[in-house]
């Protein structure tokens, strides 16, 4: 089957997945992601950017050498920093992180950088970063996404009409929010100013792929109770399937440059920045397309479910389907008895004519 064929048969309704229906399944999983994510939170020491922990940071420019190894001897020598980060920028630029360093010891690493890289001392630059402006940005942050979310959660409430989706729609941003930063968590990746600024920017994508599945949901169970063919779990349903592939387009679409610039990020040009931002994305883009679809949809149609007028409506719909079930038994019922009487007077017609030829 076809893409085009496919797409047509969700939306038709013909080809149709239950995933409003295995509800639970999603909501286990979800839960179960955001345990794991906050125990790591508990249990594991984040590698946190040196913009957050603090500390000095060395940039040789201009080298041929390429090896980390004689950066990592250099610090390591001086005994403030068993582990300093030592990465490549580029073709040939060096950047090491240490821990905090006096004057002196930072003249005495840049004297033995420049001499273990074979360049001048004016190519290896030093800088100090304190730990406050992390602490300052990762503030600024969390305040930022507390006033967006109680923003968004209004402006939701008030245009779909239902604080069920509101609701559904912050379940998954928190979702994404958590599970993102747990993935980060325990996969040991950087967390920089870049990945902070990533994950906001998940935020907003999030909110844009529930609300295309809301909305469809919305178009489908705006006159429920003009119609007794479906009742609103299934309606939404409907929902879902018919923007599956429209989802699925807009993500893959939109992971395409992410992934583009992961690759050149890292792999061609090593800057370190645009890695933090691209993967970041690339894990939060892909944790919303699966929430808008999986959790935040099934969660605000469960808690519209428990609407007293959506339950009469259900209760109807069944009540007739049940009555066109039985109806329909008897029908076939009564035929087959026609059935039976016909054959049975058939069979009694023959056996006369047999009797009176005898």
């Amino acid at each position: 089957m076809s893409m085009y064929s496919w797409g047509n048969n969700l939306y038709s309704g013909k080809t149709s997945y239950p995933l409003i229906q295995k509800r639970m399944y999603w909501f286990s999983a979800a839960i179960a992601l955001v345990l794991v994510s906050l125990i790591s939170f508990a249990t594991i020491t984040p590698n946190l950017g040196i913009e957050f922990r603090g500390g000095s940071q060395f940039t040789v420019s201009g080298t041929a050498v390429t090896d980390l190894k004689p950066a990592t001897d250099v610090v390591t020598k001086i005994g403030k920093d068993s582990a300093p980060r030592v990465t490549n920028v580029g073709s040939d630029t060096i950047r090491v992180q240490t821990g905090q360093l006096s004057d002196q010891e930072t003249q005495k690493v840049r004297a033995e950088l420049a001499s273990a890289y074979k360049v001048s001392e004016t190519e290896v630059t030093s800088t100090f970063i304190g730990p406050s402006w992390g602490a300052d940005i990762m503030s600024k942050a969390i305040r930022a996404m507390i006033v967006f979310m109680v923003i968004v959660s209004l402006i939701m409430t008030i245009y779909f009409r239902s604080w069920a989706i509101a609701v559904g729609a912050m379940g998954a941003l928190l979702h994404d929010f958590i599970v993102t930063l747990g993935v980060y968590w325990i996969g040991g990746f950087e967390i920089t100013p870049a990945t902070v600024i990533g994950l906001l920017t998940i935020m907003g994508y999030s909110l844009y792929d529930t609300v295309v599945v809301f909305d469809k949901v919305r178009e489908n169970t705006v006159e429920l109770r003009g119609q007794n063919d479906m009742t609103y779990e299934e309606s939404a349903n409907l929902a879902i399937n018919q923007t599956l592939i429209r989802s699925l387009n807009t993500s893959i679409t939109g992971l395409l440059p992410v992934m583009s610039v992961l690759f050149v990020g890292v792999y061609l040009l090593g800057a370190d920045t645009l890695r933090d931002l691209a993967l970041v994305m690339f894990v939060g883009m892909i944790l919303s397309t699966l929430s808008s679809i999986f959790l935040a949809a099934p969660f605000a149609v469960a808690l519209g479910m428990r609407n007293d007028a959506v339950k009469e409506h259900t209760a109807a719909v069944l009540k007739m389907r049940s009555e066109s079930r039985d109806k329909a038994a008897n029908l076939a019922s009564t035929d087959e008895n026609s059935g039976n009487i016909e054959s049975s007077h058939v069979r009694s017609k023959s056996g006369a004519k047999k009797r009176k030829k005898k």
